[in-house]
């Protein structure tokens, strides 16, 4: 933080840690919640899939130059159907 001197009053008095520490990374985290205790991960699905989906989809806006609305439920844009082109991938045949 700037100034320096806010930045020294501020290591002098740090707010007290209140989320739990990740032991190990961030990847035994994620598997130690599948495995073993039943807790959730620190990074849990619930916020890192719609945190995902909002940069997907602003890569979408970006590249398509104009706003998109998404509709979440049926993972479609819809007020510019030709951005949906951008949404899935077609399958390859094996």
């Amino acid at each position: 933080m700037l100034p320096e001197s806010r930045m020294k009053e501020f290591l002098k008095k740090r707010p007290p840690k209140t989320l739990p520490r990740v032991k190990g990374g961030h990847y035994w985290d994620w598997i130690q919640s599948c495995k073993a205790d039943g807790r959730p991960a620190s990074s849990s699905f619930g916020i890192a899939g719609p945190l995902t989906e909002a940069v997907l989809l602003g890569n979408v806006a970006i590249r398509t130059g104009k706003r998109i609305e998404w509709d979440s439920e049926t993972m479609r844009v819809t007020n510019l159907p030709e951005a949906n082109q951008y949404i899935r991938s077609p399958q390859r045949e094996f």
